[in-house]
């Protein structure tokens, strides 16, 4: 075997160990994103699956692949180290502005606004907004959305300025002054609730979505409703709410407009 080849065997095999090495760190960085910031439904209506793929593939190619180029069995271990150690943390820097940018983009509020429920995430507020005199909602949650109202305009000049707002692209679902807690806007959620029988003629083809989403519920299908649930990436969500409580039980993949 011919020095060039000991050194390529021995290279493949420190890739591979650096490989299995940063699978165990994706498959926690996974853990943390997809059971803490994006739990379902939010990894498909905010987009983290798509971005946290991207950020991992790249970081599960680079750092092997620099491992590939830059191991060789014939460098003393303080060059070994050095190499290795670079690769690291280039590797790190990058997994952690990828992390950082998907924690950007998380979703923080599930906001009734007027006849449906917004994902609102980070990147949807304005920095400036939030204030800590706003009973705790300046605190933006990292356990998943939290479910919150909006209050009504305060008078005429408001709701022309929240027009005006709104057809500039801030809807008042992204506006911190206009949140309140979800108990203040049961009787409205209720009263926009339809029963699941309307649901099941609007969308028959639908039906298997619907049972399952009824069956994650744990109530009776005649103790629920449902109200259309959006984001910037998608329209075509319901969430299921108890029929006596407004509270949002279970979420279906089914165009509620």
């Amino acid at each position: 075997m011919t020095s060039f080849t000991r050194r390529g065997v021995a290279a493949v095999r420190a890739a591979a160990v650096h490989f299995f090495i940063s699978v165990l760190v994706a498959a926690m960085a996974a853990a943390l994103v997809f059971g803490l910031w994006y739990p379902y439904p939010y990894r498909d209506l905010a987009g983290g699956r798509e971005l946290f793929l991207i950020v991992v593939a790249v970081d599960l190619v680079c750092g092997p692949l620099l491992t590939l180029v830059l191991f060789n069995p014939k460098k003393s271990k303080r060059e070994l180290f050095l190499d290795l150690s670079l690769v690291a943390l280039v590797q790190l820097a990058a997994l952690g502005y990828g992390m950082y940018t998907v924690a950007q983009a998380r979703p923080v509020y599930l906001v009734f606004e007027v006849d449906r429920f917004k994902v609102v995430s980070v990147a949807d507020i304005q920095p400036g907004a939030l204030k800590p005199e706003m009973g705790g909602f300046h605190i933006l949650p990292w356990t998943g959305p939290t479910i919150i109202g909006l209050r009504d305009p305060r008078n005429p000049d408001e709701k022309l300025q929240s027009m005006d707002l709104s057809m500039q692209g801030l809807e008042p679902s992204a506006r911190p002054d206009w949140w309140q807690p979800y108990e203040l806007n049961k009787a409205q959620v209720l009263t926009r609730a339809k029963p699941i029988d309307v649901l099941r003629i609007k969308q028959p083809d639908a039906a298997s979505l619907i049972d399952q989403a009824v069956r994650e519920s744990g109530e009776k299908e005649s103790a629920l409703g449902w109200v259309p649930l959006t984001s910037f990436k998608s329209t075509n969500w319901v969430a299921f709410v108890n029929l006596s409580t407004a509270k949002v039980l279970a979420f279906a993949p089914v165009d509620g407009f």
